[in-house]
């Protein structure tokens, strides 16, 4: 086991509605959308029309900055309907699936018998290589660059996230493979970080040619980009890639299989998910194919991923292209009278001791997205430092996006973080800032002016 990393800042929100680790179904859909606006910076080409018949990874769209890297479609079936939005933006493709799945036939691949320039091009070809994040910004790997090191998160402290070692168990050759793969595109190693409160208890300790680390804290201690602050800090002119194990197990079934097989574990969690548990189903899934979870959609929020960083994406929503969450909740619409200067609110927690939360540690509660204020000024506090376990002045990186410095923004740490990074600090703000959207927007503007 390597040098743990103790990390004494963090969150660890207590909300309620974990999945229990069963599958309840496995969905067989009806349609799936392959969505562009998963992916920062992309625009899109779109490569079908509707009515065309595809397979399980025939390419529906590509890159129009960078042709060679695709998007494919995770089911066989027919293109049912292209959604675009204002200025004819694509939205979404959505394909109607077969009852039958039928795949691409990439062909079964050897890793050790391949070159990183055949590495490459398989990836590429089969539509896998969006899951390569390339950091700074976040955004789909440059297939022309060479990363200074690769870097994986075998865990997450994410709330209710998808427990790793139950949703990929069956997947742990597959992880190797493509550990094997990525580890020939970079002279720097694949690192892996794991949860030393947990290491011995995952397989993927067992995993070779992988550098290790471990962490122990709470949330965000599992976010890769927290981990790559104290492993290797992301200096001006560097490049990493960044690959989620969902993601590693894609690529491995690309090279072991031959087929582009997206499919995984996902978990229905969240306060209003009635008896949160797993599924089985594919990127682009409908919510309204979760309707074994609740009753009624009305007044109901149904986000793609986590409470913190997920997407709202409505019950007419789909599931986003690196998700294996779902969390639903209540809208917080609801006016509470006297809100915080109620003397007792049982019902709510605080992370001070302004309730009586303070007095029940374990206790979970049904949170909901009321923000119990309004945005207003910057108020000058140490709220963000108790939460983000990272060396960055966050309230002076926020004022240098917001004014559109590019030179402070640098010199504040606008290449370590994305906005995950930075959730809890948007949870605990006292003035309500919505800090993940100007840390999008300085992010944009840095895509435009730098890149």
């Amino acid at each position: 086991m390597s040098n743990n990393i103790y990390l004494k800042k963090g969150l660890d929100l207590p909300i309620s509605g974990v999945a229990a680790q069963t599958t309840k179904k496995v969905i067989v859909p009806d349609v799936v959308a392959v969505k562009p606006t998963d992916f920062r910076g992309l625009v899109p080409k779109l490569l079908v029309r509707e009515g065309d018949k595809v397979l399980a990874g025939t390419p529906v769209l590509a890159d129009k900055m960078s042709q060679n890297v695709l998007f494919a479609s995770p089911v066989s079936g027919t293109v049912a309907e292209v959604v675009r939005g204002e200025k004819r933006k694509l939205l979404e493709v959505r394909i109607k699936a077969d009852e039958k799945q039928e795949y691409v036939d990439y062909g079964v691949r050897k890793v050790a018998d391949m070159t990183a320039e055949q590495i490459k091009e398989a990836i590429l070809a089969a539509g896998l290589w969006p899951a390569i994040q390339q950091r700074p910004y976040g955004i789909i790997a440059n297939p022309e660059a060479k990363p200074k090191a690769i870097f994986v998160s075998a865990f997450s402290t994410a709330p209710l996230a998808a427990n790793a070692e139950y949703a990929l168990r069956e997947d742990y050759e597959h992880i190797q493979t493509a550990v094997n793969a990525l580890g020939k595109l970079t002279d720097g190693g694949v690192h892996m970080s794991f949860n030393s409160e947990n290491y011995s208890g995952t397989p993927f300790h067992r995993l070779e040619n992988v550098i290790q680390h471990t962490f122990t804290g709470k949330h965000p201690a599992g976010n890769v980009g927290v981990q790559i602050h104290h492993i290797s800090p992301i200096q001006k002119g560097e490049t990493v890639w960044t690959v989620s194990l969902l993601m590693l197990a894609a690529i491995g079934k690309l090279f072991n299989t031959g087929k582009y097989d997206v499919r995984r574990k996902i978990a229905v969690t969240g306060p209003k998910a009635e008896n949160p548990a797993y599924v089985e189903g594919y990127p682009g899934i409908a919510m309204k194919d979760l309707k074994d979870f609740y009753s009624s959609a009305e007044n109901l929020r149904f986000v793609s991923g986590d409470v913190l960083t997920g997407t709202n994406v409505g019950v007419e929503g789909f599931l986003g292209f690196a998700d294996n969450q779902v969390t639903i909740l209540e809208e917080g619409n609801k006016y509470e009278l006297l809100g915080w200067a109620k003397p007792v609110r049982c019902s709510q927690f605080s992370t001070s001791r302004t309730y009586f939360s303070w007095l029940t540690p374990n206790k979970k509660y049904d949170m909901d997205t009321n923000l119990h204020g309004g945005p207003r000024a910057f108020v000058v506090n140490d709220v963000y430092s108790k939460v983000l376990p990272m060396d960055l002045y966050p309230v002076y990186l926020l004022k240098a996006c917001l004014a559109n410095d590019i030179d402070k923004m640098e010199k504040f740490g606008i290449y370590e973080v994305l906005e995950e990074d930075l959730a809890l600090c948007e949870y605990v703000c006292p003035s309500k800032i919505y800090i993940q959207q100007i840390i999008t927007d300085g992010i944009a503007l840095m895509l435009k002016e730098m890149c």
